[in-house]
């Protein structure tokens, strides 16, 4: 199949240059998960989460700096160059500006199909935004999920359309990596073959240039496909070495941090955690899904932090040099309810964003709220 009709059959569309006027994640929480199909290997991943011997963290992190509150279920959190930051409300299709001791600004509102956890979810400051304004969302329409970039108070154009949806894995995370080029994180939106079909857009990460065209050195040539084989991956994060992370959902039994490799295959239906056909890569880590159902990942003082929504904590996760497991500790256990988004800021603090008005938790005072905290040691 040539590139053209690869692009025709996976529905991208390339933005024009010219814009006009410029689960929730843990589904399976709340109800029955089906079973693995009788030909899965799943098993325990030869690495899983260790507790941490003596003291490698310092200091346990202090309570967060409430930054804004009174958000109808903050998703996704990117900076401006001016330090100022972005939070999108699934729910109301709205993108808000926090600027300190100053109330959230509407700068846009998409016109989002907000259907269980779909609505609007990952946004994304352009590298070049001090030049051409530009911000990206991925968000729900009434017929697909797709992304967008636009500047504020403008129209949108669309920059890949045609990514499945459904009310649940919907994935949504995008963030531009170290090479320039854009990410998406999609889910497999309950159709679980998919992830494994390199002609779908489901349950895959994508990268994309950022005029929505597939860079020439992607693994298939024409296709946005970066790697496959996932379940709903909601987290993307790179470490001071330009490598890629991911956080994925699993079904009942295992939840994971991935080191994503171009082309490789994360197993997803044939695979719950690790221990599956050589043809498959297994996880770094994996919790069970009552610890974690991971949302957001970020790097931060050396460490991955991990957004945990059933979890309701923040995960510290530390990479031993030497090549020895991962260690990991909870922070924030139960304080701020279901966590969604944590992001590294640019004045030196990790911010969070909560998820207590998805459906599935239980909203507190002022939820949902963007709280910053000190990155420890």
């Amino acid at each position: 199949m040539g590139s053209a009709s690869r692009v025709r059959r996976w529905g991208v569309l390339v933005a024009v240059l010219a814009l006009g006027g410029c689960s929730t994640a843990d589904s399976d929480a709340a109800r029955p998960a089906p079973t693995l199909p009788h030909n899965s290997t799943s098993s325990a991943p030869a690495r899983s989460i260790q507790p941490a011997a003596g003291n490698p963290w310092g200091a346990v992190p202090a309570a967060g700096e409430v930054v804004a509150r009174g958000l109808q279920v903050g998703w996704g959190l990117a900076f401006l160059p001016d330090g100022s930051a972005l939070v999108s409300e699934r729910d109301t299709g709205r993108i808000l500006r926090l600027r300190p001791h100053m109330a959230p600004a509407e700068v846009a509102r998409l016109p989002v199909a907000a259907d269980g956890e779909g609505g609007l979810l990952g946004i994304a400051v352009a590298p070049t935004y001090a030049r051409d304004h530009l911000i990206y969302a991925y968000y729900t329409s009434a017929t697909d999920n797709r992304i967008v970039r636009l500047v504020p108070g403008g129209a949108s154009a669309a920059v890949l359309a045609g990514i499945p949806k459904n009310s649940f894995h919907d994935g949504g995370r995008i963030a531009f990596g170290p090479d320039g080029m854009l990410y998406a994180a999609t889910g497999d939106a309950g159709d679980r073959p998919h992830a494994q079909d390199p002609a779908s857009l489901s349950g895959k990460i994508l990268r994309l240039r950022p005029d929505g065209r597939v860079p020439a050195d992607n693994p298939t040539p024409g296709s946005p496909v970066w790697s496959l084989g996932h379940r709903n991956v909601q987290g993307l994060a790179w470490d001071v070495r330009g490598r890629l992370y991911a956080t994925e959902f699993g079904q009942n039994r295992f939840d994971e941090v991935n080191l994503i490799r171009k082309g490789a295959n994360y197993g997803w239906p044939e695979v719950e955690g690790g221990g599956g056909a050589p043809r498959y890569v297994d996880p770094l880590l994996t919790w069970s899904p009552a610890d974690a159902s991971p949302s957001g990942a970020a790097f931060a003082g050396g460490y991955l932090f991990v957004a945990a929504l059933r979890g309701e904590r923040l995960w510290q996760i530390r990479f031993d040099s030497a090549g020895g497991a991962p260690q990991a500790r909870g922070l924030f256990l139960g304080r701020y309810g279901r966590l969604r988004t944590v992001a590294a800021g640019p004045d030196g603090g990790l911010w969070l964003v909560t998820s207590n008005r998805d459906g599935r938790g239980d909203p507190r005072p002022g939820d949902d709220k963007v709280i910053r905290i000190p990155v420890p040691g």
